[in-house]
């Protein structure tokens, strides 16, 4: 399975960038599809996550509303749409995918980066002051 993520880019701080990330490869049964990034210097975190048939979305706190994760399971595709892009947004994004269940007594089980089986190689956002 690969993963391959595009739409990064530079954008001046209160832009807009949307993420796209498509699995290819052998078929595989995505329980979930997720968002990371790091910045330079810090661990990868969490960003945003959803589930592939429920659409059940997760986002991490710092979002704040800016972000919208969705997906297409036609074209095996997930987005980030990112809006009032902010200078601490500026990392490498990392899209990833999931064929495990999620525990029934663990709610957060998708916003960590152990639940996640493949990932794809990241691309750049840089937000300027």
């Amino acid at each position: 399975v690969q993963l391959q993520a595009y739409g990064g880019g530079l954008v001046q701080a209160g832009g807009s960038l949307r993420l796209s990330c498509a699995a290819a490869g052998r078929t595989f049964n995505k329980n979930a599809m997720g968002w990371f990034r790091q910045a330079p210097g810090k661990e990868r975190g969490f960003v945003s996550a959803v589930t592939w048939i429920s659409d059940r979305t997760y986002y991490a706190d710092f979002v704040k509303g800016r972000f919208t994760i969705s997906r297409d399971n036609a074209k095996n595709t997930v987005y980030l749409q990112m809006n009032s892009l902010e200078p601490e947004d500026t990392a490498v994004y990392y899209c990833a995918a999931s064929g495990r269940g999620r525990p029934l007594n663990d709610n957060y089980f998708y916003t960590r980066g152990a639940a996640y089986d493949y990932w794809g190689q990241g691309t750049q956002v840089t937000v300027s002051s």
